[in-house]
């Protein structure tokens, strides 16, 4: 993932526009203890997880210890959290028998990353064995990381909201410039041409394609990609998305905006895509395909309708906002193929 305003500018979240503390010179200390409390009881109560052996949800978080705070000086936001979590879960197999058990997660804190955060879990005293553990250690593990890594970006993006605040000048990074100056330069291929919607004006296009490997499943990885909360975590920015057929989506602060064509849960998406940069009315289509390959899930997508010159930043931007914001974000992690 890119550092904090480093990338291509069109990927990048505007600042907001304020006054106070002026080149974000002054050490200034923000508790999130509270906030943090019940932003992580939130995620956790709303894990379920259904498979062949039955379901299985959380239904209490009986331990939440710990504390977090953010500290931004000379403009850089420091994080600090650390949590002793303890969870219960139910679990009804399919014959209707219920079971209990519990879910330790000992040592939440900004020292870990989500893949590397500890998950334990176990039956409740007494309580007979069943494949329903198994369930919760495999897919119960993979959404509460899910929950876990959410709970990081929504402290860094929600709760920090107004701590990093322009220079006097107007611009919060000087780095954000030389980017823009950078990204001037166009690398031209020549392709087909597309008439843009509003504009009526032809523009050369061409197709971008990218594959990669996930390890999660393709059910895990639609969920990623459909859920507002989720794509929230990976791009680490305010996204608004109604995953439905005509349904309209903004992400990165609106520097990416498009509609949603065709859902095919787990198999396809299709939907028009654009950049907020390219041509008044003009938007690709974005074809996401899901393949199932057994523990992993191989992810294409192809992308016809870029404007020429804009292939590379296209595919790096997909590749750093997307394809391994999801990796880094839920520990998805897989070599590029």
């Amino acid at each position: 993932m890119a550092k904090w305003g480093e990338g291509d500018p069109r990927w990048i979240v505007e600042m907001r526009a304020d006054a106070t503390n002026v080149n974000n010179w002054h050490w200034t200390e923000r508790d999130a203890t509270s906030w943090s409390s019940e932003k992580i009881k939130e995620l956790m109560m709303d894990i379920r997880v259904e498979s062949e052996e039955g379901t299985c949800e959380i239904t209490e978080v009986s331990k939440l210890e710990g504390e977090a705070s953010i500290n931004n000086r000379k403009g850089k936001l420091i994080f600090f959290y650390e949590w002793d979590i303890k969870l219960n879960w139910t679990g009804v197999s399919k014959s209707g028998v219920k079971y209990k058990g519990h879910v330790e997660i000992p040592n939440l804190s900004d020292e870990n990353d989500p893949s590397e955060v500890e998950i334990r879990v176990s039956m409740a005293k007494d309580e007979p064995e069943t494949n329903l553990i198994g369930v919760m250690r495999r897919q119960g593990s993979n959404q509460i990381r899910e929950a876990v890594a959410l709970y990081i970006s929504m402290l860094k993006t929600e709760f920090t909201q107004g701590m990093i605040l322009p220079t006097a000048n107007g611009v919060s990074h000087s780095r954000v410039t030389e980017i823009k100056q950078k990204a001037e330069t166009n690398m031209p291929q020549t392709s087909k041409s597309q008439t843009c919607q509003n504009a009526g004006v032809k523009i050369p296009t061409c197709k971008v394609n990218i594959k990669d490997t996930f390890l999660t499943s393709p059910e895990e990885l639609y969920r990623v990609l459909t859920r507002q909360e989720l794509v929230q975590g990976f791009t680490h920015a305010p996204a608004s998305l109604t995953a439905d057929k005509g349904g309209k989506f903004q992400l990165l602060g609106g520097n990416v905006s498009g509609e949603f064509l065709e859902l095919e849960p787990e198999k396809k998406i299709v939907m028009s895509w654009r950049f907020k940069s390219w041509p008044q009315g003009h938007h690709a289509s974005i074809t996401l395909t899901f393949t199932d390959k057994g523990g992993e899930t191989e992810l294409q997508m192809e992308a016809r309708g870029v404007p020429q010159g804009e292939e590379d930043r296209t595919k790096e931007g997909w590749k750093r906002y997307y394809f391994d914001g999801i990796k880094q974000t839920f520990g998805y992690g897989a070599l590029l193929l």
